[in-house]
């Protein structure tokens, strides 16, 4: 069945530049149509059976096919699933299919497997089952496959025999399947991965020290249990929340729906324990099904979108990706937008469920992306390599690449957070974690869900601060701080090598923006968890990544605490001791935009 939608378009030229003297976004229009005063689209739902794995997977579509699309009028496909937990019905899945088909794209947005109407198991967009499901869907827009009920598509643009000019969109779970994708079937053309994954290891078990590559860590990391456990629940209950008697969708009774291995995963994080032969098992099988292990495969530009205010995926992440394509020589592009999945939702930012494209900075620079690599417009500037929202100045801030460190201050024995190394003061100080957290950072499950969430807290005696003398000029900070340490723990020390990583030592790193009137601030609420590899060496830890300014008069102040709400600790208490002397001190680098 086909419903029919007519939409008013704008298609006049947009004010907004990138950069000064920077040439206006194009309106986007069907290849070899001129703009239109109006557009429609019609709308078909689809099932199709495409290979996925060792076997085949049915996929629940909707195929939004532009008005005056046809085999002598083709245009340009967009290809896009949901984020977890949702479907091809969900706003911006839907939001996306509108969007686009209204602005001249066939738009094919489709349930990921497991999720809606689609079937199979929960496979954490591995490249070898959801990419390859994805890769039978861009054979129907190719023209060499047909769904299940004899539908074809030929009026898409082709670039050669089965090869369709076809890009891809979405957020999270529907960004990393993008890449999964892209790594193995080299005919997509143009990609826009939204607030996603680069290591599902660092991002369910982060450790923010002993990086080998990008994020991911030599040492097993510290269990985010509220957001892995969330997912989990929320994967497990697919077939009850949407009622299927598909069996594909149905693994057995101790893992219902999800794939066994993601099971095991999430059972080994819970345990508490982390013994090194099944450690390193988990660890790999989620690097495996990560960005981090197949982005050497994938050649499409790539216009990376990652949130600011996000706990779950933070902005290393993107970082690690950003850099991993640029070192291979793929066209790569990145935004630092306000939102993410901890929210930070601000007036005038992108909402793909609302369609405001032209209006908002992320979404010009989207149809700038697909306007130069899907209509192959050469004179489209897609914009700064690196961008990033400011909440202290009106529009974006650019830069050629992600700022690194510029400036130190070092941690005095006193407690101050000193600009030159000769200014330490000599001195120790210690604190011990509890049996239960006593310190409060990321934004919970509860307040994400409407329930009353605390503001970030430490409690005394559990935690060390070091606090800088009130700025005399604002300080922006882009980018991840870095801090060097050396911890003294005698408990630790005498069982860090039991072969458990669970007995290493746990510890969580943040920099607060502190007002004058004493009011602190964590900025998006992010923390840094560390599980020290080695307590009688020094070691560096990156704190996750930010846009933020800190303002003439105010302090910063650099804590590690014991404990954490939102992750798993210490096993028992483990007393620490840092020592300060102006030959061996810690210190903190930010990375300040010029």
């Amino acid at each position: 069945m086909e419903v029919h939608v007519s939409r008013a378009v704008s298609w006049s030229r947009s004010p907004f530049t990138f950069l000064a003297g920077a040439a206006l976004v194009a309106p986007l229009a069907l290849a070899g149509a001129g703009p239109a005063a109006a557009a429609g689209y019609s709308v078909t739902p689809l099932k199709f059976t495409v290979p996925a794995g060792e076997g085949s997977c049915t996929v629940d579509a909707d195929l939004y096919r532009p008005a005056g699309a046809d085999a002598d009028h083709p245009a340009p496909a967009v290809l896009a699933t949901n984020g977890f937990g949702g479907s091809k019905s969900d706003g911006t899945t839907d939001g996306i299919g509108k969007a686009f088909a209204s602005r001249g794209y066939v738009s094919l947005v489709y349930s990921g497997l497991g999720f809606g109407g689609s079937g199979c198991l929960i496979t954490l967009d591995a490249p070898d089952i959801d990419g390859r499901a994805a890769s039978g869907l861009i054979d129907f827009l190719a023209g060499t496959r047909a769904a299940d009920d004899g539908t074809k598509a030929d009026y898409v643009v082709s670039d050669g025999p089965g090869d369709p000019r076809v890009g891809m969109i979405g957020g999270s779970y529907g960004g990393a399947v993008q890449l999964a994708t892209a790594a193995t079937d080299h005919r997509v053309d143009a990609l826009v991965p939204m607030v996603t994954w680069n290591d599902l290891a660092y991002a369910l078990a982060p450790n923010a020290t002993d990086a080998r590559d990008g994020v991911s860590s030599g040492t097993p990391g510290v269990f985010k249990w509220q957001w892995t456990n969330g997912f989990y629940l929320m994967g497990e209950g697919q077939p009850l929340l949407v009622p299927s008697l598909d069996p594909s969708r149905f693994n057995h009774p101790a893992c219902l729906h999800f794939a066994t291995r993601a099971c095991e995963a999430v059972r080994l994080l819970n345990s508490g324990r982390l013994p090194a032969g099944r450690t390193q098992e988990t660890l790999t099988y989620l690097r495996g099904v990560s960005p981090a292990t197949y982005l050497p495969g994938v050649t499409a530009p790539t216009l990376l979108v990652q949130g600011q205010a996000d706990s779950l995926f933070n902005l290393n992440e993107a970082t690690a990706t950003y850099r991993t394509l640029l070192a291979r020589g793929t066209t790569v592009k990145m935004i630092w937008q306000a939102w993410g999945h901890s929210g930070g939702h601000v007036p005038g930012e992108l909402d793909l469920a609302a369609g405001n494209l032209e209006t908002s900075y992320v979404g010009q620079r989207v149809l700038a992306w697909f306007d130069r690599y899907l209509h192959h417009d050469e004179g489209t500037d897609t914009g700064p390599a690196f961008a990033y929202y400011r909440d202290w100045a009106s529009g974006y801030g650019t830069a050629a690449t992600v700022p690194t460190p510029t400036r130190t201050l070092y941690l005095s024995g006193d407690g101050d957070l000193v600009d030159r190394r000769s200014e330490v003061t000599a001195g120790s100080r210690a604190y011990t974690n509890r049996s239960l957290p006593t310190s409060h950072s990321e934004s919970s499950l509860a307040g994400l869900i409407g329930l009353r969430d605390p503001a970030p807290y430490d409690t005394k005696g559990t935690y060390l601060g070091w606090t800088s003398a009130p700025l005399t000029a604002p300080v922006d900070v882009v980018g991840a701080p870095k801090a060097t340490l050396r911890v003294h723990s005698p408990a630790t020390e005498r069982v860090q090598d039991s072969g458990d990583a669970a007995d290493r030592l746990v510890l969580f790193a943040k920099v607060y923006d502190v007002a004058p009137d004493g009011t602190r601030t964590l900025v998006n609420r992010l923390v840094a968890p560390v599980r020290v590899p080695d307590v009688t060496r020094p070691f560096t830890v990156e704190l996750p990544g930010i846009a933020h300014r800190y303002e003439a008069g105010h302090r910063l102040r650099f804590v590690i605490a014991g404990s954490d709400t939102a992750y798993f600790g210490n096993r028992g208490p483990r007393p620490v001791t840092v020592v300060s002397a102006p030959d061996d001190t810690g210190v903190l680098e930010l990375p300040v935009a010029g």
